[in-house]
């Protein structure tokens, strides 16, 4: 099958990686000439994916319309902040298209599955998600993920794509619990991260993820999730990994913050995203308009975006009044 992958940063080329594996043929779009010229260049992905060697039947382009001429399968991974802007230049595209993004956009408080299902109403549209980082990806480690689809057709077509040897993938027909899941976990890591600066242990953060998922699974039942999706791949599995992982950007971005670094000079020297940073308002305005509990994601939302010192947030975090466990 022809594949077009739209984003050639560590999770664009890391799937490309293992589309190609699977016999496909495999085109990566990147909106950064110059660096797609390096990775034609030097078939290396140097400043993503350092040491893992790109085979020259993975074709890059700066180019959008030959990167999508003639697929009839799409993988979004762009940036969540990019995709809608990504996706207006499919218009017309009837295919199957899968986002690979975590996020939620602000003011609309959309996801990502929805905004592709608003810009491009005859495409089938799948989501995937789960604990998986991207170099592990790249290096054939086991892993797994789920995807999920209104669509049984895209859903199985998409499992069958990116299923091989040492990633399996499970289908779930709950499309907004998966994308919350995947979403949400990346603010909850920042809190995590915070954790790790101030030198806390790992009685601090199991309470922590604990309760965050609860926190997780109340903000998606309240938007029409099924609660056992936050128990799979998507809920604690990318949460538990996400938190507790060196390789998290979330949780390396919130530790540094708990460290005393200003804000504005971590995003700065950031190489690549952090999406809990911007879903964290994404994430805050949709509790507080759905009137959801959730006093982990509040009060990163207040550290990051009202400039609440760190301290005090974990202050009023354990301060709160006593209650029973939900």
């Amino acid at each position: 099958m022809r594949v077009a992958v739209l984003g050639s940063g560590a999770w664009g080329t890391a799937l490309a990686l293992e589309l190609n594996e699977g016999g496909h043929k495999v085109t990566v779009w990147g909106h950064d000439p110059i660096r797609v010229r390096e990775i034609n260049q030097t078939r290396s992905n140097a400043r993503y994916l350092p040491k893992i060697n790109l085979p020259d039947s993975i074709e890059f382009t700066s180019d959008f319309q030959k990167a999508v001429d003639s697929t009839e399968f799409v993988v979004m991974a762009t940036p969540s902040k990019a995709l809608r802007e990504t996706a207006a230049l499919l218009n017309g595209f009837a295919g199957t298209i899968v986002s690979v993004a975590k996020g939620i956009e602000h003011g609309s408080g959309l996801t990502m599955s929805q905004i592709l299902q608003q810009q491009l109403p005859k495409a089938r549209v799948a989501v995937l998600s789960g604990p998986t980082f991207a170099p592990e990806i790249a290096r054939r480690m086991p892993s797994a993920a789920v995807v999920a689809s209104a669509n049984d057709e895209a859903a199985l077509q998409t499992q069958e794509v990116f299923h091989s040897t040492y990633f399996r993938i499970y289908t779930n027909p709950d499309v907004i619990g998966v994308e919350l899941g995947g979403a949400l976990k990346n603010v909850i890591a920042i809190a995590a991260g915070v954790s790790d600066g101030f030198g806390f242990g790992d009685n601090s953060k199991a309470a922590l993820v604990t309760r965050a998922l609860a926190e997780i699974r109340r903000v998606g039942l309240a938007c029409g999730a099924k609660a056992e999706t936050f128990s799979g791949l998507s809920g604690l599995g990318d949460l538990t990994v996400t938190c507790f992982s060196r390789q998290s950007r979330n949780r390396a971005f919130g530790e540094r913050i708990g460290k005393g670094e200003k804000i504005d000079d971590v995003l700065s020297s950031l190489s690549s995203v952090a999406e809990g940073y911007p879903t964290a308002r994404s994430a805050a305005q949709l509790a507080n308009r759905l009137q959801v509990e959730a006093p982990i994601i509040r009060e990163v939302h207040a550290l990051l975006y009202e400039g609440k010192p760190a301290r005090d947030a974990l202050r009023d975090l354990v301060t709160r009044d006593s209650k029973s466990e939900d």
